[in-house]
């Protein structure tokens, strides 16, 4: 170390509490302890929430050393208004090299935007002389979420390890974003600005912010727009705008020569897309020859360009705090700007349910329309909704009249109906455009039609703010069947998954039947990601104020967390009946003491249980201030009705890392539910091999095929003989998937429900909008198999094991060349596929008729 040093600044990412300094601090402080030279050591922390370290952080490092008394225990990249310690940053700074080329793609999750640009950064690098850099930002939704590709190109070397600021160029894909976030922070004069929608130039004066165009016009920004989606839809990529828009990209950045980047683009769709044939290849094609021609300059008008334009602020609106605060900033992707402050009273990481509702993403380009001429009542669209987005509503006579305008109905059918009328609505905003919905109706004609999602906000969000205050009807109805179960209120609506998603209508259908009483263990996965991803949680609460608890666990403990929740809630019922039945010996009213005594007598039951807790709620009304007992009784009011415990995540926890737990929490005995969310692939970490992953099936980490069969988790669990076991498949056979978890939650023992998932991993050829027809194929070709293991029949003399899907009535062949995690092994290993699909197709049938001889056998 040269003499001159004075003062250091040591900074470190490790927090370490109740230490006087972080690690390496303390390790560079030890150092000079004994040295002759003693300079002025000062430690801090940066990248606190993983945020970007910048030039202008580093800056008020420097100038914090500079001070008389620099500031020790300092944090940078934060505001840390409660216990002060971030520094200042006062200027802003850029120290890219001078010629970089900066710019950002806002982009929808999954529409091929951050893929394109990975391949312009490949082109670019490539062949040209340039050096190219690539930052992907994304929120925390699954595929539908937002992501922003940050490039940088330039002929110096780029040193700048953050993201982009300073922009030259900027692109977005999805025309909802306008109103949501700030796409034009950052871009500099003369700038670049594409946007894809479906307006025209005269439409934008109405359409954009006013803060937007006034920046367009004070900026002279260069302004284009391009219909990228009729473009994608008339060519024959459904959603798939990407190439269209990197081919506008590649024209007007001019980062190289625009004829060079065609070709380069062009034959870049051949090696990516070459194996799947030249149809794809023809449509990738046009795209890029339209992309470069489709675009259409803006020519802004000179009102834009005025300070009397009013920036219209927006509507207050009565909301929760919690929304305010936190869950708008964040979800603008301005939550890095949040000072400390703001999260003083939940450090405990609790957040309130239902502020899934409040985001309104918009993210669809099509949603459905309900035909209510055609419809025929049967609920299949609302229970295989993936988000709850469309549901079934019935009105009676008073609330028809308060209906707005557009609000039609038609009369419900059915005796427990009689007098009310019935719609299904759609929420525009929270629909993702699967179109799940309109693929399963059964109605002649359809019932339910694909229409622009732009056209559906206008005429159908203030019908669905309007159905959601209506009361719910769903008492009058046994929700056993599938149609009455949807008029039960989702107590799971609008999460973060995938369009299509295999997983969620499960998770759904159990909040609708257990949804007020039900506490969860979620394992981390998918079901961890779009359930319970900051901001938002999807959970809600009904009109009583009661929802599911849910809590995320790590992978390899989530059974054991469950089963803890489980006994805690048992040790606290075990108590209220203690305290019960010293109650029973005071002087209180006959009314409560025989309140007590229903408890007692059926407190393990779920509907006598909310019986007598109605009671006991009543009656304890006047006692509580003057006796311990019932004081102590009151306390623990949540516990008086049974829970119903699940445990809850897909097949890489319960297959793999955590199947040890799950096998003993199995084992244990002890009432609870275990729900496999089964996409036979790690599904939320890209694609790994599970011990789920069926023989012949690509993952990663069986790039050439996975060699051995799938891991039989239901039969391992039915050898306990005590366990309830089933496996589903919801697009199957949706009567069978609704008994089986009617019928695993009333089993007073363990239930392990595997749930067939199909996911946008498997690669359907179809596309995702096909996801609940995958899961009939699944089953019809003898791929996926129905069945139900019941002990209680056991003590009846009857089999306890039940096949419900019938054999094989379709090409289980043809089914798995429907997937592209099949179909890439033909292409890749032509000659090893045969074999490995052959040996797939009979570990199938092994499987089947291993099923079919147990549930023929004779019990007694």
């Amino acid at each position: 170390m040269p003499k001159t040093v004075k003062k250091i600044a040591v900074l470190d990412r490790t927090k370490e509490p109740g230490a006087t300094g972080e690690p390496l601090y303390l390790d560079i402080k030890d150092i000079f302890y004994t040295s002759d030279i003693r300079p002025v050591i000062v430690g801090g922390r940066y990248g606190l929430g993983s945020k970007d370290t910048t030039p202008s952080q580093v800056l008020a490092i420097y100038k914090n050393l500079k001070s008389e008394n620099p500031k020790n225990g300092f944090t940078v990249g934060i505001v840390d208004d409660v216990t002060h310690t971030s520094l200042v940053e006062d200027e802003a700074i850029d120290t890219a090299p001078e010629g970089t080329i900066s710019c950002k793609f806002w982009g929808l999750g999954s529409d091929g935007t951050v893929g394109a640009n990975k391949q312009a950064i490949k082109i670019i690098g490539d062949h040209t002389k340039l050096y190219v850099q690539a930052y992907f930002q994304y929120d925390s939704k699954k595929s539908g979420g937002i992501t922003i590709s940050h490039l940088r190109f330039g002929k110096k070397e780029i040193k700048s390890p953050y993201y982009v600021t300073g922009t030259n160029y900027i692109a977005c894909s999805n025309q909802t974003y306008v109103n949501k976030y700030d796409l034009l922070k950052g871009l500099k004069p003369n700038g670049i600005f594409v946007l894809n929608c479906q307006w025209t130039a005269e439409e934008l004066e109405e359409k954009l912010p006013a803060a937007m165009k006034q920046f367009i016009a004070k900026n002279n920004v260069n302004f284009y727009i391009i219909d990228a989606v009729s473009i994608a839809g008339k060519i024959g990529l459904r959603s798939r705008t990407n190439m269209i828009m990197q081919a506008a990209f590649f024209k007007l950045a001019n980062v190289i020569p625009v004829q060079e980047a065609i070709d380069y683009l062009k034959a870049s769709v051949v090696k990516s897309y070459g194996k799947k044939g030249q149809n794809i290849v023809d449509m990738n094609n046009a795209a890029i020859d339209l992309g470069v021609s489709s675009f259409v300059k803006v020519e802004v008008p000179t009102s834009w360009n005025t300070d009397n334009a009013q920036v219209q602020a927006a509507a207050a609106v009565e909301e929760p705090a919690y929304v305010t605060n936190i869950l708008r900033p964040v979800n603008a992707m301005e939550g890095d700007n949040l000072p400390v402050s703001t999260f003083l009273g939940i450090e405990d990481g609790t957040v309130p349910l239902g502020t899934a509702a409040f985001e309104k993403r918009g993210i669809a380009a099509i949603v459905p329309e309900w035909q209510v001429d055609k419809c025929i009542q049967c609920n299949q669209c609302s229970y295989v909704c993936p988000h709850a987005a469309i549901r079934p509503f019935l009105l009676n006579e008073e609330e028809v009249k308060n209906a707005p305008e557009t609000f039609t109905a038609k009369k419900a059918n059915g005796k427990e109906a009689v007098g009310l009328q019935f719609r299904v609505q759609v929420s525009p905003l929270d629909c993702t455009g699967c179109g799940n919905c309109a693929e399963v109706c059964p109605a002649k004609g359809k019932a339910l039609i694909m229409e622009p999602a732009s056209e559906q906000i206008e005429r159908q969000a203030e019908n669905w703010e309007y159905a959601v205050t209506l009361t719910n009807k769903s008492k009058l109805f046994n929700v056993t069947t599938v149609k009455a179960s949807q008029f039960a209120q989702p107590l799971l609506e609008f999460n973060g998954a995938c369009p299509g998603c295999g997983e969620t209508a499960y998770i759904k259908l159990i909040t609708q039947l257990y949804g007020d009483r039900m506490m969860i263990a979620n394992a981390t996965g998918c079901t961890s990601i779009w359930a319970g991803s900051a901001p938002a949680v999807p959970y809600t609460t009904n009109v009583e104020g009661k929802g599911p608890a849910w809590a995320n666990s790590l992978f390899e403990d989530n059974a054991e967390f469950g089963y803890g929740m489980s006994v805690g809630v048992s040790q606290l019922r075990e108590k209220l009946a203690d305290l019960m039945k010293q109650a029973l010996e005071l002087e209180i009213s006959s009314e409560l003491k025989a309140a007590f005594q229903e408890w007692l007598k059926g407190s393990d039951d779920a509907q006598a249980s909310k019986a007598a807790t109605v009671k006991i709620l009543a009656g304890l009304k006047g006692y509580v201030g003057d006796n311990a007992v019932l004081a102590e009784i009151s306390a623990k009011k949540d516990h008086l009705i049974k829970k119903s415990q699940w445990i809850i995540g897909g097949d890489g926890w319960a297959y793999d890392i955590g199947f040890g737990g799950l096998d003993h929490v199995l084992a244990s005995g002890d009432d609870v539910n275990v729900f496999v969310v089964d996409t036979e692939v790690y599904s939320n970490t890209g694609g790994q091999s599970s011990k789920s992953t069926p023989c012949a099936a690509v993952a990663k980490f069986a790039a050439a095929g996975k060699q051995i069969r799938k891991k039989d988790l239901g039969a391992i669990a039915m050898t306990y003989g005590y366990v309830y076991v089933a496996q589903i498949a919801l697009g199957a056979d949706m009567a069978q998937t609704l008994k089986v978890i009617q019928e695993a939650e009333a089993y007073k023992g363990p239930s392990l429900i595997i749930a067939y998932a199909p996911c946008i991993n498997h690669g359907l050829k179809a596309g995702m909008t096909k996801s609940v027809q995958e899961a009939k194929k699944a089953v019809d070709s003898g791929y996926w198999h129905l069945y139900h293991y019941n002990p209680d029949l056991i003590a009846d003399g009857k089999n306890p094991f039940s096949l419900d899907s019938k054999e094989p009535t379709t090409s289980f062949r043809e089914f798995i060349m429907g997937e592209v995690r099949y179909t890439s092994l033909l292409n890749t290993f032509p000659e090893r596929a045969e074999e490995l699909f052959v040996g797939a197709e009979k570990y199938a049938k092994i499987r089947y008729d291993s099923y079919k001889r147990l549930a023929e056998q004779k019990w007694d």
